[in-house]
């Protein structure tokens, strides 16, 4: 397990031939975690940690799929960073909670990114309250009871069942739990024959004519998605039952690749923090 760097040492056809054979499991993976998700609508810590790791599972598609739009002369020098963030919790979680954003080009994206890397942040008011991060500790609380360290050195047990009995969040406050956003584009890909050999091929062709790196925006993205699809259409891939609905889902909901991109932690101290806390303090006190 966990050897899918070995993608570095293949030559361009046999990484495609290789992600190619992977899609299929990763799919299956993902919509039998979501249906057993949705049978424990009674059960909603064990349905968030199933969907939880159902969009892991996604963002694991996604991230395969952005080494395949990345250009074919760049590949060789991104595939090690690209498997670094397949194997990252945090890189994942944040990998499908982008498809949603809207930023203006690819430095923007970059931008978004980095308000969700801190490994803690304030909150409050005034940032009187020091968290972790959310997209790490929402994970790890529905997963464990632990002890937890409250930032003036009390400790207490967290109780995962006791958070959840607790919550006014509904089942599927992860977002349309059953499909959410990121799995419809992927399902999209698929149906459109992109999960095929054939069609990682043209899916490359198309997206190694422009580097997603800076100043790029969605035009850009959206003009590559339209020659992708044309191309797709002349080859015969399209699946017979594939929507007209699915063309806006790619067009609207597939996040620009993100290939150049950082998602590693920033580690933040909490002397920073309380710094920055009497700061926010003294700011609002007028002195």
């Amino acid at each position: 397990m966990r050897r899918a760097a070995a993608l570095a040492n293949l030559s361009l056809d046999q990484q495609l031939d290789l992600i190619c054979e992977g899609l299929p499991a990763l799919m299956g993976s993902v919509q039998s975690l979501l249906d057993a998700a949705k049978e424990l609508s009674d059960h909603p810590r064990s349905a968030a940690i199933l969907s939880r790791n159902a969009s892991e599972e996604i963002a694991k598609i996604l991230i395969l799929v952005d080494l395949v739009r990345c250009p074919n002369r760049l590949r060789a020098s991104k595939t090690s960073a690209m498997i670094k963030w397949f194997y990252n919790h945090l890189a994942r979680l944040i990998y499908v909670e982008a498809q949603s954003w809207k930023p203006m080009s690819v430095q923007q994206l970059q931008d978004y990114i980095d308000t969700h890397r801190p490994s803690h942040y304030l909150e409050g008011g005034i940032g009187e309250y020091i968290l972790p991060n959310h997209e790490v500790f929402q994970r790890e609380s529905d997963m464990y009871a632990d002890i937890i360290c409250h930032d003036d050195g009390t400790l207490h047990w967290h109780d995962p069942n006791e958070m959840h009995r607790n919550s006014d969040l509904p089942f599927d406050f992860l977002g349309e739990c059953s499909a959410p956003r990121p799995w419809k584009v992927c399902v999209a890909l698929r149906d459109f024959g992109l999960f095929t050999r054939e069609g990682l091929g043209i899916m490359s062709d198309a997206w190694s004519k422009i580097d997603f790196r800076e100043e790029e925006t969605w035009h850009d993205a959206k003009a590559r998605v339209e020659e992708m699809l044309v191309a797709c259409e002349k080859a015969g891939v399209i699946a017979k039952h594939a929507q007209q609905d699915q063309v806006s889902c790619l067009y609207n909901s597939w996040q620009m690749p993100m290939y150049h991109l950082e998602f590693s932690q920033i580690n933040v101290s909490l002397g920073e923090l309380r710094a920055q806390r009497e700061r926010n303090l003294a700011m609002e006190m007028g002195y």
